[in-house]
Formats: C-alpha cells, structure tokens, sequence
C-alpha cells in the first residue's frame, strides 16, 4: 500500500478478490474516497460486510458478490485496482490479461505467486514466494 499511497488521496479504488476487505478498507484509511469491493464467495462476503461495517466504512465502501470477471465487463475505469487472486486456478494471468486488452485501472497492483510471470511488462516487485506486478496507464 504504501507504494501507491501518493495516488490514493481521492482515488476510486476496486479491490479484486477482496476477500475480508484489507487492502479496500486499508486504501480508505490513507483517503481514497470510494473502494469497491468485489468478492464472490458467500461466506467470505458475510465477513467483508462485517468488517466494512465495524470499520465503519458507510457508503465510501461499495460492496459487490459477484465473479470478479463478470464485474469488470460492467464496470467503469477505476484510478486503482488491487487483485489478490487465489494462486491456482491461473487468475492473476487471465487477470492481467484482461487489463492489457480493457485497461480498468490507471494502475494495477496483482499478488501472485512469484515463480508465475504476468504478461505483458509490469514492474515486478517480489518478497519471497510472493510477488506484486504493477501494471500503468502511462506505460502502455
């Protein structure tokens, strides 16, 4: 987060897989002004909501069950995505191929496995078996 804490003051920010809504709610704490939450699972979704709401998010936290691929079909541009697929399953790939072909971010931030390379060319940033590819607007 801190990477990208320049450009999150006011920014619209989408958290992909949002799973509990760490990096969503963590980017409202350091002032983007709405974070869409994006997660599919039901129970985990009961947990988002749970945590929005002790956290006392209100409406800058905009929450979304649905398939992550399904809401971005439909979405708008965001100022800021953060995706933290599940390693298996090939997510984080499909993932950054869609923003390659539909750019829905200024800036893309995917965690992934480390030993995975993304396509296109990312900044890489790797922390053991975890890596952080970044993908920009302004390199395209």
């Amino acid at each position: 987060m801190s990477i990208v804490q320049r450009s999150l003051v006011g920014a619209e920010v989408v958290d992909l897989f949002a799973g509990t809504g760490a990096l969503g709610l963590e980017a409202l704490s350091r002032g983007a002004r709405v974070a869409h939450m994006v997660e599919r699972h039901a129970k985990t979704f009961a947990i988002l909501q749970a945590n929005s709401e002790t956290l006392g998010a209100g409406s800058s936290a905009v929450l979304h069950r649905q398939d992550v691929f399904t809401f971005l079909r439909g979405a708008a541009s965001f100022d800021i995505a953060f995706a933290d697929p599940p390693y298996d399953g090939g997510d984080a790939t499909k993932l950054a191929e869609l923003w390659l072909e539909k750019s829905f971010a200024k800036l893309l931030g995917i965690e992934h496995d480390s030993r995975v390379a993304l396509p296109g060319e990312p900044e890489v940033r790797k922390y053991g078996t975890c890596a952080v590819s970044f993908f920009r607007q302004d390199k395209l």
